[in-house]
């Protein structure tokens, strides 16, 4: 994030970067590649998709269980997340 200062600044939310060729340092990151990699083989150009191709990956993998959510889906758990800040 280029402007991860600014954000900081603006959202009073603090911005970490993992080290350098570390990759056990991003977990959750690292995993979410290789569930992409199911849907776009590595070196694929994305020009070839379409917003709606690349809406409906976004949609599959976020519909998708995850255990280290404890089986729920991103979706539900940022639901439930902005749900509970209302």
């Amino acid at each position: 994030m280029a402007k991860h200062k600014s954000f900081t600044v603006a959202t009073n939310v603090k911005v970490y970067f993992c080290d350098p060729q570390s990759p056990w340092q991003r977990g959750t990151n690292e995993n979410t590649n290789g569930l992409l990699r199911q849907y776009l083989p590595k070196k694929t150009a994305l020009s070839g998709y379409s917003q709606s191709d690349l809406d409906k990956v976004a949609l599959r993998l976020n519909q998708r269980p995850r255990k280290t959510l404890g089986f729920e889906t991103p979706a539900s758990k940022l639901q439930a997340g902005v749900a509970s800040t209302g």
